[in-house]
């Protein structure tokens, strides 16, 4: 047995996250459903331990300390890109299709108790096949994860991957067909788009075009890319440590919360202070960076101590509850929300991109999209419109609305 300490255990991780990236680039099916590479990476060690466990067997043993200030750092990030001058950029559309998203995780996790009770689990088994894992994606899942534990969730890590892993195959598959199903029903064509059109951006390069770079030079002597990290780094660390004070006021007022909401609170206080003054000069990018770091380490740490066999017994239920979150999504994009959203072309690609971030990750929605404009001709309101809402705005709903359910079904 191999007992590894803090700088292993991460190193360990690494590596393990850069097998996971060789996987999804070596093995189609995972890049085109975009299953994250550190979610793959981390299975693998997990399945290798469950395998070992049957023989009685414990091959490694990890360090984990720094598995929770990895997911605060993310979850901070994602409070830093909650930006009311973002939402303004994005218009109308954007605040209804935000609006749209936060009331369609309710009624995931509503769906989600209601399909739960009858096989008597808790309420709480059917919000994390909610809103959790599905909107949320693996992060926000393993996140909460302890907290359902808590609550009485017995598996909740696994549970919280084996449904987060359903909805993103389920989003990539049903999206595509979603927005076709629209766009030809309604005779919504555009003309094709012309050969050598470059392919779509991802969701960050949008939504980083949107707001500028701060345009401060370095101190004499220094790098100013260096410059530019260190600041953003410190105001993320500073985020973290006065949302840990904020985190404890709230638990003794015997409010259940994960340990993140505070910092995420103050990262969004931080970051509409500076959109007022610029006075710190945040780089949205340099941000993006940190958190997409932070989520990939910290995604691997926590597959890697994911208890498998904690999903015995529980398979039918969870089948049960995420056909019926399936269901619903696929039924709500082609109906409300492409009514909504206009009845129009670009409605029908917002449509099947919703689906994609509902289901599963803002990646998927990209993937969706890119297809169907390949096919159909470009859809620029919705490349604006679903990457703002699904990669920066739904995240920060979605942590208040599962904080919710958490105190209310406990």
């Amino acid at each position: 047995m191999f007992n590894l300490d803090l700088i292993q255990t991460v190193a360990f991780a690494g590596v393990v996250l850069f097998i996971g990236y060789g996987l999804c680039r070596w093995i189609r099916p995972l890049s085109r459903y975009n299953i994250p590479a550190p979610v793959v990476g981390g299975l693998i060690v997990a399945v290798a331990i469950l395998i070992a466990r049957r023989y009685g067997l414990t091959p490694f043993t990890f360090d984990t300390t720094l598995r929770d200030p990895l997911m605060i750092a993310f979850f901070t990030t994602i409070g830093f890109g909650a930006s009311l001058k973002l939402l303004k950029i994005g218009g109308p559309q954007v605040l209804l299709f935000f609006i749209i998203a936060t009331i369609v995780a309710v009624f995931q996790n509503v769906l989600g108790a209601l399909i739960a009770l009858p096989f008597g689990l808790k309420p709480l088994f059917g919000v994390l096949a909610g809103s959790v894992t599905l909107t949320g994606g693996p992060a926000t899942g393993l996140a909460f994860a302890p907290l359902f534990e808590k609550a009485g969730v017995q598996g909740a890590a696994a549970i919280a991957v084996a449904a987060a892993m359903f909805g993103i195959v389920s989003g990539g598959l049903i999206g595509g067909p979603i927005g076709t199903f629209l766009i030809d029903r309604h005779k919504l064509r555009k003309p094709k788009l012309h050969p050598g059109e470059g392919p779509a951006p991802s969701a960050d390069d949008i939504v980083e075009a949107k707001i500028p770079e701060p345009k401060e030079a370095a101190p004499a002597g220094e790098d100013q890319e260096a410059y530019v990290l260190l600041k953003n780094l410190v105001v993320l660390l500073v985020a973290m440590w006065i949302g840990s004070w904020l985190s404890k006021g709230f638990q003794a007022l015997g409010i259940t919360l994960p340990a993140y909401i505070g910092a995420m609170f103050v990262a969004a206080i931080i970051r509409n202070f500076d959109d007022l003054t610029h006075w710190i000069g945040l780089s949205q990018r340099t941000l993006d960076d940190l958190g997409h770091i932070s989520l990939s380490i910290f995604l691997v740490l926590a597959l890697m101590t994911l208890r498998l066999w904690d999903l015995a017994g529980l398979i039918l239920p969870l089948v049960f509850v995420l056909i019926g979150q399936v269901l619903m999504i696929a039924l709500l994009c082609v109906g409300p929300v492409f009514k909504l959203m206009g009845r129009d072309y670009e409605s029908a690609i917002m449509s099947g991109g919703f689906c994609g971030f509902m289901m599963g990750t803002t990646a998927n929605s990209m993937a969706i999209m890119k297809v169907l404009v390949d096919k159909y001709g470009r859809a620029p309101r919705a490349f604006l419109v679903v990457p703002m809402v699904g990669a920066f705005f739904i995240d920060f709903t979605n942590a208040l609305l599962i904080t919710v359910c958490l105190n209310i079904f406990r």
